[in-house]
């Protein structure tokens, strides 16, 4: 799912000057966002006390709901620009139409990847027939200023490599892993991996000490770093690690999300990230219109209206708190 939220805020990310560069732990507790009528998510990120790590600034996790007496996620056509769009599930399926003509089924633990560069719409739904639940995350990662402006694609990896060690399976999202690299396009140093526990496991997963990094639980109870993770909680780690201590009390989903701290200021508003007011301004025309973000055929359904701009001047600054 993509920001719906009808009151939309200005999300002023980016820059070093919150960087943590030395290892922490960070507790970032949810802010429930109601999307739709019936659905909710709990939104990790941006969040009051951290806006983005490495270039990852937005992340939802949503379920499990049960959904068999339900449509399930509907969410109708909406713009996109500067960024990416990483969609990742545990249960259930999504349906993804964008305006460069893609129509792609997403299913569990593959990647459904939609770099928006200049522009781009889409629409994610629940199939008709569909399986009983809905589990998953959705994430966008900030795409650099050399690439902001780069054609639009949707990117579909049912096959993705697999880091394994005892009580430990690490599915590769994008970015780099123990060796490992996930074919999913990536404009900057990143890792995003799902990390699936078995009840008892104890391990320690190597990671890259110039990146910061992130877990969000996705299911059951682990301890990361020797903190507790509940589901939909996600856990800020700082930047200066080498290795991440991780034990499970229970079969146990995590997402680890890392990667160079990102330098550039940058404003994100509604779905869009821009450098400059005038650039959302223009997106918001734009979309409003009809120009510029292309067509979603074969929804049935309205597009989204873009939400009322802000009073005040939007203003790209660093990292805030």
């Amino acid at each position: 799912m993509s920001n719906l939220e009808r009151e939309a805020a200005p999300s002023l990310c980016g820059g070093r000057g919150f960087v943590v560069a030395e290892p922490v732990r960070e507790l970032l507790s949810p802010r429930h966002v109601k999307l739709g009528e019936s659905s909710e998510v709990r939104r990790l990120l941006p969040n009051l006390g951290r806006r983005m790590v490495g270039a990852w600034c937005f992340v939802d996790h949503y379920g499990p709901d049960d959904i068999a007496d339900e449509p399930g996620m509907q969410v109708p056509p909406h713009p996109h620009m500067g960024l990416q769009t990483v969609s990742w599930l545990h249960e259930g399926e999504v349906l993804h139409r964008d305006s460069t003509g893609s129509l792609q089924t997403i299913r569990p633990r593959e990647l459904g990847l939609m770099t928006s560069g200049r522009a781009i719409s889409h629409s994610e739904e629940s199939p008709r027939s569909h399986a009983r639940f809905l589990h998953g995350a959705q994430l966008w990662v900030a795409l650099p200023d050399g690439h902001r402006h780069t054609d639009p694609r949707f990117e579909h990896h049912a096959d993705l490599p697999v880091v394994t060690a005892p009580g430990i399976k690490a599915t590769l999202i994008l970015g780099d892993l123990d060796g490992a690299t996930s074919p999913g396009t990536a404009y900057t140093p990143i890792t995003g991996a799902d990390l699936a526990l078995t009840r008892g496991a104890d391990v320690r997963l190597p990671l890259e000490p110039d990146f910061e990094y992130a877990v969000l639980s996705m299911s059951g109870e682990a301890h990361v770093d020797g903190v507790p993770l509940l589901p939909g909680s996600m856990l800020y780690l700082g930047c200066g690690r080498s290795e991440l201590p991780l034990r499970a009390e229970s079969d146990a989903g995590l997402m680890l999300l890392g990667g160079e701290p990102f330098e550039e200021e940058l404003i994100m508003f509604w779905n869009w990230i821009g450098r400059s007011q005038e650039e959302i301004v223009q997106a918001r025309r734009d979309w409003m219109e009809g120009a510029r973000f292309g067509e979603v055929k074969g929804y049935d359904g309205d597009p989204l209206p873009a939400p009322e701009l802000p009073p005040v001047p939007l203003k790209p600054r660093g990292r805030v708190r």
